[in-house]
């Protein structure tokens, strides 16, 4: 089946040689095609240009996108998808001047999730997360990494990774799964976080990997939770068993997760809501790909990345959403890049580099998804008639999206 689209206003992420990311200065820099066409054959990006060269293409279809956009689907490379409730009642107590730090030592924030999904049925967590899957792509994500870490114990971290898999097999679009089993210390292993991370190692983990229920590993690396030493620990087990890290860190402290990151050759270190010199510089001449989430500063209302320190340093951003039941609850990427303009002072260039192609490589994806290229995935946004993709991050709160593609297909 072949696709045809005339008349786009402006195709926007065009990379005639696909790259993996973009870094520093080259964040700036958006390649766009003015009055142009898009072919998709099945489930591929198969052709494009300019309409003064429009060949006979014969297709099956053609659309007339006159004053529209079209740029690459949303690469969300952080969330935590599958869970069960919600924590609403813990938003109000921050309100009432609590902060996230005691709700947690009351027994609420990842505890509370934790038991409520324990009680709850694999096929109940399944109609949850995929009501709010088919949310996400309706707001334009065409790839997403989804984490277990609700669970804590090995029955309901495995039931949270099977879900993520059953959403992979129904929904067609990338779906990573990330292993957060040291999400949090159950209240059983208070105190003693080594011991937990030598359950997990021992107990849990090799039955992920047997089953291959995972790709990435990932811990909450900060002071009350786990270690820059029980880091260490997990990450090096987990890469006997092929899990590539990709680690909170430093989201209310900088402890060394970074370091730790880079050191165990993480994909990506995700948070960095604290930054030291000594952070930014150990991730130069690395693979690590750092990564912002606005939504979880918005909502719990902490600093918000550094994201002019890490690109004016020379480094690569990328941006997700953290789509979580306590600290961010919303999965719209179009808020997180009106954020990262609005609160970042990121440009709109740099925010979608960053929401497309960055998050792209945040999740292994950089060959088939993230920019227009011939070959990749036909997973792309269709914007309503906008002035200029400025608009996108300008007009926060409203939807500017007329319509979301996935493998080629019309997601309705």
């Amino acid at each position: 089946m072949k696709l045809l689209f005339t008349n786009i206003k402006e195709l926007v992420q065009v990379r005639e040689k696909p790259v993996e990311k973009v870094s520093g200065e080259e964040m700036k820099i958006l390649p766009c095609l003015s009055n142009a066409w898009l072919l998709t054959r099945d489930d591929e990006i198969f052709d494009y240009g300019q309409m003064k060269n429009l060949p006979d293409l014969k297709p099956d279809e053609t659309y007339d996108l006159s004053g529209k956009f079209v740029l690459p689907a949303w690469c969300d490379s952080h969330t935590h998808l599958v869970y069960a409730g919600n924590r609403e009642q813990e938003f109000v107590d921050r309100i009432n001047g609590l902060t996230y730090e005691e709700i947690a030592n009351r027994g609420g924030g990842i505890l509370n999730s934790a038991k409520t999904l324990q009680q709850t049925s694999e096929e109940e967590l399944y109609r949850q997360s995929s009501k709010r899957l088919e949310q996400v792509m309706q707001l334009g994500t065409g790839a997403i990494e989804i984490k277990s870490g609700y669970g804590l114990t090995k029955e309901a971290e495995l039931k949270m990774l099977r879900v993520i898999k059953k959403l992979r097999e129904h929904y067609g679009l990338p779906v990573k799964a990330t292993f957060l089993g040291a999400h949090a210390l159950p209240k059983e292993y208070k105190g003693n976080s080594e011991k937990y991370i030598d359950h997990v190692i021992r107990e849990v983990l090799p039955e992920v990997a047997n089953l291959e229920l995972a790709e990435y590993i990932d811990i909450f690396c900060e002071n009350g939770y786990f270690t820059i030493e029980d880091t260490d620990k997990l990450l090096k087990a987990a890469k006997s068993h092929g899990l590539v890290p990709k680690i909170h860190v430093n989201q209310f402290n900088a402890i060394g997760g970074v370091q730790a990151g880079v050191k165990n050759e993480a994909l990506s270190v995700d948070h960095l809501e604290i930054m030291r010199p000594e952070d930014l510089a150990i991730l130069k001449n690395s693979n690590t790909i750092p990564v912002a989430l606005p939504g979880c500063s918005l909502f719990l209302n902490i600093p918000y990345t550094p994201a002019r320190a890490i690109i004016d340093s020379g480094l690569p951003l990328a941006l997700a959403t953290d789509y979580n039941p306590g600290s961010a609850p919303s999965g719209n990427m179009n808020l997180v890049v009106s954020l990262a303009c609005i609160k970042m002072n990121m440009t709109p260039e740099e925010a979608i580099n960053a929401a497309t192609i960055n998050g792209a490589y945040a999740m292994g994806l950089s060959k088939t998804h993230g920019s227009i290229s011939k070959g990749k995935k036909a997973n792309f946004i269709i914007t309503e008639e906008i002035s200029s993709y400025a608009h996108l991050p300008y007009s926060f709160g409203n939807s500017e999206i007329n319509s979301v593609y996935i493998n080629g297909k019309l997601v309705n």
